[in-house]
């Protein structure tokens, strides 16, 4: 099967390997979509594993469920998971999930930039999830993101009525926007450098956009009745 190897940001090969062989309670996905994740072009922090084949944003369909796989089966249309806790250990049960050794350690194999991939046991357990029929592949990988987002707008106690000011309005960004528009907070302001993903900020729902080379805090007060804003998502 073909793989993108990733080497360095401006060295990424097509490759061969071999197509992997699952075991018992695995699977086998043929991956139809993969999104790049920000933290795949952060050369800094992936040049020292490579090379390596990235992508977890993944969505595909099951070709192969091994001995002992009963939820799932050959033509399901899934979206998988890299990253699984255990859900036993302290980090877990005290709902820090993502400090769980086991999160770390797990992964599907070898990465979502690759025609086929192997799904291990654990993440098959808790990390495969159906499509919806009027779901896309390419709709489906923004599973991973939007539940980033969602995680993170529950941590931060969102609540409607609230003034929302979102730094930066790249994908996280706007689905940022578009999830706190939803809960109802009453005004969002969004920033950024570029414009035309301030623009884009705009069409996602924000109130008000601000270009970051401004002064932030003395705009954000302007538009804000003079007060600074309730929640600040970066």
């Amino acid at each position: 099967m073909r793989v993108a190897m990733y080497y360095r940001n401006n060295d990424v090969r097509v490759e061969e390997m071999p197509i992997p062989k699952i075991g018992k309670g695995e699977l086998l996905v043929k991956v139809m979509a993969s999104g790049i994740c920000g933290s795949d072009v952060m050369e800094w922090y992936r040049i020292k594993k490579a090379p390596r084949v990235l992508g977890h944003e993944i969505t595909g369909d099951i070709v192969e469920a091994g001995e002992g796989v009963k939820n799932y089966k050959k033509g399901d249309r899934v979206f998988v998971s890299h990253h699984v806790p255990c859900n036993t250990c302290r980090y877990c049960l005290s709902g820090y999930h993502t400090a769980c050794e086991t999160l770390h350690k797990t992964n599907y194999d070898p990465g979502g930039f690759a025609e086929y991939l192997r799904v291990p046991e654990i993440n098959v357990k808790s990390g495969v999830y159906l499509l919806p029929e009027n779901m896309s592949y390419e709709e489906g990988t923004f599973i991973e993101p939007l539940a980033c987002i969602l995680r993170g707008q529950r941590v931060a106690n969102l609540k409607a009525g609230q003034s929302v000011l979102v730094i930066g309005s790249g994908i996280s960004g706007l689905l940022h926007i578009n999830l706190a528009k939803d809960a109802g907070a009453e005004r969002i302001i969004a920033t950024d450098v570029n414009e035309y993903r301030l623009n884009a900020a705009l069409k996602f729902g924000a109130d008000s956009v601000i270009n970051a080379k401004e002064n932030v805090p003395e705009r954000v007060r302007k538009l804000n009745d003079g007060r600074p804003a309730d929640c600040a998502i970066v």
